[in-house]
């Protein structure tokens, strides 16, 4: 039975507007599997390259509602906060622009859309799921410093706790979320439905423009990483181990993309071994990894971490066949689970220098096996046609 689904996040983009692209790959699978799919989302996102200058569009078969906020310029800016309120009481007006929903999925990071979500599905008697990529408020409490006393913490909490509890599902793409509810003093089950790849995304592979693609040496083994850089990405242990291997001419270190830790790092690490690359677009992102002997992925050691990380470029690597060192301090950790690279203490130099070292001296059949291991598990378990499946079950 066709199913008419809402999708709550106030960060959903698309491939033009830019991220976050989760919902746009689910949405576009859950319509093959006879789903019709609105996705609401605000008028402004820090994460955008391009904002929406319509209220609604519709965009490859998926309807998107962009509810008017406002710009609160870059994430840490505290108009942020008031935009999330701003979205929340934008919400009550849905039942003036769309149709009728059987199924309302809510996935803000802050919890507080849920609340005008759960009115709407009681006013519809529509199915309700609470999905959760970053565990908030926690998440604010390890690792963004506040107090869990504070009186904005303990507001938030209320939130997540009655999202926890009124939802008729919870699914969380981190592995071991089940025992974050637990400690909640909640008992719920919840689906675990990762990120994962896009395949029709892959095809659409666009090759490397010439002056950056020369920009890699052909002749080194290239030890590569493409994403954010910021400080959630462990960057500094990372080109620590570069320095470590000064020596090793043959080895040489890329890094691709952009973040508000790009210029420091830049300035404190590039160097002969070590070439900075500005970021591009995700369509090229295959190609580049295309030049990579061995990919990085680099975590800090936070406790948070215990209930799993799903990381877009963990897939994107394993979808390249090219092995993983996963600096990673944590539970669910896939680079293990599928033999297809070396997992080593996080923000650990002298393990990544190792590992390095170790991935480096194996002959190229040993490696490309990794590699294959890596590529197989993924087409197996993480394509966005599997985890929308898991989510059609649901409901």
């Amino acid at each position: 039975m066709s199913k008419n689904i809402w999708i709550i996040n106030d960060y959903a983009g698309t491939p033009y507007h830019g991220m976050e692209f989760r919902h746009y790959y689910l949405a576009k699978e859950l319509i093959k599997l006879d789903c019709k799919v609105t996705i609401i989302s605000s008028s402004y996102s820090h994460l955008f390259k391009n904002q929406p200058t319509h209220k609604r569009e519709m965009i490859e078969g998926i309807e998107y509602l962009w509810l008017k906020t406002f710009n609160y310029g870059d994430a840490h800016n505290k108009k942020r906060v008031l935009k999330w309120f701003w979205f929340m009481f934008k919400l009550l007006s849905l039942p003036f622009r769309t149709k009728k929903p059987d199924v309302i999925i809510v996935s803000s990071i802050a919890p507080f859309s849920i609340l005008p979500a759960w009115i709407l599905s009681k006013f519809y008697r529509a199915k309700l799921i609470f999905e959760v990529k970053d565990i908030w408020p926690l998440s604010l409490v390890e690792v963004g410093g506040f107090k869990s006393t504070h009186l904005f913490i303990k507001f938030m909490g209320w939130f997540e706790k009655f999202a926890l509890k009124k939802s008729d599902f919870i699914v969380s793409n981190l592995e071991n979320y089940g025992e974050h509810i637990k400690n909640l003093n909640i008992e719920r089950e919840f689906s675990w439905i990762s990120n994962g790849i896009d395949l029709d995304s892959v095809r659409d592979t666009k090759l490397l423009n010439k002056e950056i693609a020369d920009k890699i040496p052909k002749d080194k083994f290239i030890v590569g990483y493409t994403g954010s850089i910021g400080i959630a990405n462990a960057l500094d242990s990372f080109l620590e181990s570069a320095t470590l291997l000064k020596e090793k001419k043959e080895i040489v270190f890329v890094i691709v993309g952009k973040g508000n830790e790009r210029e420091r790092l830049k300035k404190e690490f590039e160097s002969e071994n070590i070439i900075f690359i500005d970021a591009i677009d995700k369509n090229q992102v295959p190609s580049m990894l295309e030049l990579f002997d061995i990919c990085f992925l680099g975590w800090n050691k936070e406790s948070l971490y215990r209930y799993g990380t799903s990381a877009n470029k963990i897939f994107d690597y394993m979808l390249s066949a090219k092995p993983i060192i996963n600096a990673f301090s944590g539970a669910g950790d896939i680079i293990q689970k599928a033999q297809c690279g070396i997992t080593v203490e996080a923000n650990n130099e002298t393990e990544i220098k190792e590992a390095i070292l170790k991935l480096y001296s194996m002959s190229e059949e040993e490696r490309n096996i990794l590699g294959k291991n890596a590529k197989e598990y993924v087409l197996k378990y993480f394509t966005y046609k599997e985890l929308a499946k898991k989510y059609r079950e649901l409901f």
